[in-house]
């Protein structure tokens, strides 16, 4: 396995009014080992940047290194990287063990005995022996992007390269294919770069998360840095589901006014906004979870109507109507609350966080309790410590 470097990558293309500016200035370290997940919405530039990766599309600009190599003008069959599609790109006319195969016959000279083992404790590994001599059609899908796994494993590359590799499946199946790769990743200890749009892949799976827009990177951390500590307005409101609350404001040097309502600024809090405002409008975050019912009153509770109640079973996901717009809120599934119902509901001073409204910046956020439930006792029942490097911007 080997880390992988991009320094300076840009990638153009020709397009009917000009150029495309698809990855812009693109810097990033996936750690020897690693599993980081490229995330952000269609064209932002995840799959371009992938395909650098790969030798698939050269760079306009910038290097890309493997290891101690660079790679940049490599081709793709020499930069010992195995790639896995979104379509499994597996060929119909052969068995599950020609296809795991095929990758290795035609680009190595390995001993035919060598590849028959490789291929076998593939196989194992992913718990498809029993379908190698089935052919593609007779298989799932779930089988199929397996089979696809393996031909990447066989190949024992530097880098492990997913290009959205469950968008294809069912939402029961695609849960279960992540907690695989999970495991799988875990076994492997490989070095993997791992593309999606969906927040859920990206949290659940990523060491640590790259939020592309527009062809550039707005942050890179772990998925707790990137959702409890954003470094702007883009990467708070497209991590998490639903997404962040954003209401706009002015900051009149003790709170942030906003329509209808006042938010006193905790001393840090006014001291952060005083450091950092470029103009006078200021943006305030407040996650759905953050926004709590309550029969009390105070300087931070506002009085909402309730327009749409979502029951997901576990919560329910409440559009809530106020002076200041529409907001949404999260509570629990036994909350029984109706279209209509007024409701009292505090925003905590320590569970906001405030965006320059001209840069889109975070001027601060909300504070992190992270805290460990009772009987966890660490891996190996050892004390374990988190680790965390803090977020990379772009």
């Amino acid at each position: 396995m080997a880390e992988t470097t991009l320094d300076g990558v840009t990638k153009r293309f020709a397009g009917d009014d000009g150029e495309v500016l698809a990855v812009d200035d693109l810097s990033l370290t996936v750690r020897d080992g690693e599993f980081l997940v490229l995330v952000g919405p269609s064209g932002c530039g995840k799959s371009t940047t992938l395909r650098t990766i790969a030798g698939l599309e050269a760079v306009s600009a910038g290097a890309v290194h493997i290891g101690d190599r660079d790679v940049t003008d490599v081709k793709p069959k020499d930069r010992d990287i195995a790639m896995v599609f979104q379509s499994y790109a597996l060929y119909p006319q052969k068995t599950v063990r020609g296809n795991m195969r095929f990758g290795l016959e035609m680009t190595t000279d390995l001993p035919d005995a060598e590849i028959t083992e490789r291929v076998a404790d593939a196989a194992e590994l992913l718990d498809i022996t029993e379908l190698l001599d089935r052919r593609p059609a007779a298989l799932s899908g779930g089988q199929q992007q397996r089979v696809a796994l393996g031909r990447a494993i066989v190949r024992d590359p530097a880098v492990f390269l997913m290009d959205e590799p469950l968008s294809n499946l069912d939402a029961k199946l695609r849960a279960e294919m992540r907690t695989e790769l999970q495991a799988l990743h875990d076994q492997l200890g490989a070095t993997t770069v791992y593309v999606t749009h969906d927040q859920t892949e990206a949290m659940t799976m990523g060491d640590r998360i790259a939020v592309l827009d527009g062809g550039r990177l707005q942050q890179v951390g772990t998925p707790m840095e990137t959702y409890y500590e954003p470094t702007n307005e883009f990467v708070a409101t497209f991590v998490g589901s639903p997404s962040m609350n954003i209401v706009e404001g002015t900051f009149d040097g003790e709170a942030i006014q906003l329509p209808g309502f006042e938010f006193p600024l905790a001393d840090d809090q006014r001291e952060a906004v005083e450091a950092g405002l470029t103009g006078e409008t200021v943006r305030l975050g407040v996650r759905p979870e953050d926004i709590v019912l309550t029969d009390e009153t105070g300087p931070r509770t506002v009085e909402f109507e309730t327009l749409v109640v979502e029951p997901m079973g576990n919560e329910n996901v409440l559009h809530l109507d106020h002076e200041m717009g529409e907001v949404v809120a999260t509570v629990g599934g036994n909350q029984r609350v109706r279209k209509g119902d007024r409701v009292r509901a505090t925003l905590g001073a320590d569970r906001v966080h405030a965006f320059d409204g001209t840069t889109g910046e975070a001027l601060f956020n909300r504070t992190r309790d992270e805290q460990r439930p009772p009987g966890v006792v660490g891996a190996r029942g050892t004390d374990d410590r988190a680790e965390t490097d803090g977020g990379e911007t772009g």
